[in-house]
C-alpha cells in the first residue's frame, strides 16, 4: 500500500510523459544488472563516473545487449578516489555529459528491475541525477544480491555473522572474476550471482526489495 502510494506520488511529479514509460508494465523475466564507480559514497555529494550496465533474459546475460559510459565529473578526480575506482583522467577524456548518460540509461532500463550489489547507492546517486532531469527518482524494482545471498546462508543462531563481501559471495558461488573490477565487468559479475543465487531461492518474494 505505502509503495503503491509513493509510486503515484512520484509519478506526479514527473516533467515529461516521454517517461511515462519507466512506470510501465514489467517485461516478464527481464532484469537489468547494474554498477556505478562514483568520486565517493555520498550520493549526495559525490559524482558519477561510469556506469556498466547488462541485459538479463530468461535466465541468461545477453551480452550483446550491454551499457557502457563514462560520465564527465563537475571537477577534476583526485589521486585518492583514483586509488579506488581506478578511473584516471585519460578515461574520462571522451566522456559524455551527466544529462546525456543517465537518459541513455534510461532508456536501455525501461521498467526492468534493476539488480545490484549494494544497489540502493547506486540507485541513490542515480535518482540524483533523474530527479534534476525528469523531476523524480529512478522508480524502478529494485534486487539486492547480497540479500539473497545471506538468505542461502545456514546459520546457527541468528546472531551469526555472514560475510557479505563482494569478493567472498563470488567465491562461495565459484563465479569466474572477470579481469578488472570496472562498472560494466561488476554488472556482469553481479548478474552471475543473480542467476545463480535465484536458483538456490527459488521463491521470488524472498529477495525483491525496493
Amino acid at each position: 500500500m505505502i509503495q503503491s502510494l509513493l509510486r503515484k506520488w512520484n509519478l506526479s511529479r514527473l516533467k515529461d510523459k516521454k517517461y511515462l514509460y519507466l512506470f510501465g508494465e514489467e517485461p516478464k523475466d527481464e532484469y537489468v544488472c547494474l554498477d556505478c564507480e562514483t568520486t565517493g559514497l555520498n550520493p549526495k555529494k559525490d559524482e558519477i563516473l561510469s556506469i556498466g550496465a547488462v541485459l538479463i533474459k530468461e535466465n541468461r546475460i545477453i551480452m550483446r545487449k550491454t551499457f557502457n559510459v563514462f560520465v564527465k565529473p563537475s571537477k577534476n578526480v583526485t589521486a585518492e578516489s583514483i586509488k579506488i575506482h581506478q578511473i584516471r583522467p585519460i578515461d574520462l577524456e571522451n566522456a559524455i555529459t551527466p544529462k546525456e548518460a543517465i537518459l541513455e540509461l534510461l532508456e536501455f532500463i525501461g521498467s526492468r528491475p534493476i539488480v545490484g550489489y549494494y544497489i540502493k547507492f547506486d540507485m541513490a546517486i542515480i535518482s540524483k541525477y533523474t530527479k534534476q532531469i525528469i523531476g523524480v527518482k529512478i522508480p524502478n524494482r529494485m534486487i539486492e544480491v547480497s540479500s539473497m545471498y545471506f538468505r542461502t546462508r545456514h546459520r546457527h543462531s541468528e546472531y551469526e555473522f555472514v560475510d557479505l563481501k563482494f569478493d567472498t559471495i563470488m567465491k562461495t558461488l565459484n563465479i569466474p572474476e572477470l579481469g578488472k573490477h570496472d562498472a560494466l565487468n561488476d554488472a556482469i559479475m553481479t548478474a552471475m550471482m543473480f542467476l545463480k543465487l535465484r536458483e538456490m531461492t527459488p521463491a521470488k518474494s524472498t529477495f525483491y526489495e525496493g
